[in-house]
């Protein structure tokens, strides 16, 4: 691990809450999108080969602060929410709007896209998970998780499951060829602020309040390990490309790199001064993006793990 590669301080005007990161299919444009509490919605780009980030899109429109972003697999669309409860999707290679989604008050608190990008799916306060078309810009489905407030949740790359995660600290698996829930897995104590499937859909890692990262079985459902390095809420995971490592954010202010096979942490970051609210790799796993509630992002290189 070399380290950070790249900080942009006062990236935004307020604190940011969310980052995403995938590599247009277009032109191979490494497209970064972030959000903050300041309402803007910004696009990035990153040159890997000058270690330097630019700013390319700064959307406007939200009337709350953005509290999810998200980008499609094919690096081409972006899509937003904020407490205002609308849901923007946003054109990366022209930089305009596309859709305007309304949602009910706190129906839209997270994001992701489907792994056909045919979908974005959000979470609600109301414990249910609310589908959208990307090309109709309306409602197409609901699903159930007999469950609380969903405050996190991610699509199994093999397109086969979705895991949320509720503000009680409990995990919902569902089928998305039936709709159905499949189990709900206990284990953490306070809400699940963020969940990642690893890139074969065998291990599920989520990040509470409570201050632990579990790692699940999703086959069999079983609780495999918890890790306790950081010193309070853990805000978001993520795995890497490379199916063997995740890295962690955390309101301690640091960002940590876990070995998934060992379940060691090798590397803490603290470039931060301020809560780490997200915290993405790249498309190759080279790189990850972590941002803050100090209005800066960081990139590290990670090119020389174990």
């Amino acid at each position: 691990m070399d380290g950070t590669a790249f900080i942009q301080q006062q990236a935004h005007e307020d604190g940011i809450w969310s980052v995403a990161w995938h590599r247009s299919d277009k032109d191979g444009t490494e497209n970064i999108v972030t959000g903050s509490v300041d309402e803007i919605v910004k696009c990035w780009t990153w040159d890997s080969s000058a270690n330097e980030l630019s700013e390319r899109w700064k959307f406007e429109g939200h009337q709350l602060g953005v509290v999810s972003v998200d980008i499609s697999h094919t690096g081409s669309i972006a899509a937003s929410s904020s407490l205002d409860s609308f849901i923007r999707l946003w054109d990366l290679d022209s930089g305009k709007h596309l859709k305007t989604i309304e949602g009910a008050a706190v129906d839209v608190w997270t994001l992701s896209f489907s792994p056909d990008d045919r979908f974005v799916a959000s979470g609600s306060h109301s414990g249910h998970v609310n589908i959208f078309g990307v090309e109709s810009g309306k409602k197409e489905g609901t699903l159930e998780t007999r469950g609380k407030f969903v405050m996190s949740l991610a699509y199994s790359p093999d397109g086969k499951q979705m895991a949320t995660g509720a503000i009680d600290g409990i995990v919902h698996l569902l089928d998305l060829t039936t709709g159905k829930l499949i189990r709900a897995l206990k284990g953490h104590a306070m809400p699940i602020r963020s969940l990642t499937f690893s890139p074969d859909s065998k291990l599920l890692v989520t990040a509470s309040d409570d201050g632990h990262i579990k790692i699940y079985d999703v086959q069999h459902a079983n609780l495999v390990g918890t890790l306790s390095a950081h010193g309070s809420w853990v805000l978001s995971v993520d795995f890497s490309s490379d199916n063997t490592h995740f890295v962690s954010s955390s309101s301690d202010k640091t960002v940590k790199v876990w070995d998934a096979g060992t379940r060691q942490c090798f590397k803490t970051c603290c470039q931060h001064t301020d809560q780490v609210w997200s915290v993405k790799f790249s498309d190759c796993g080279n790189y990850f993006i972590s941002v803050s509630d100090d209005k800066s992002i960081a990139v590290n290189q990670c090119d020389s793990v174990p």
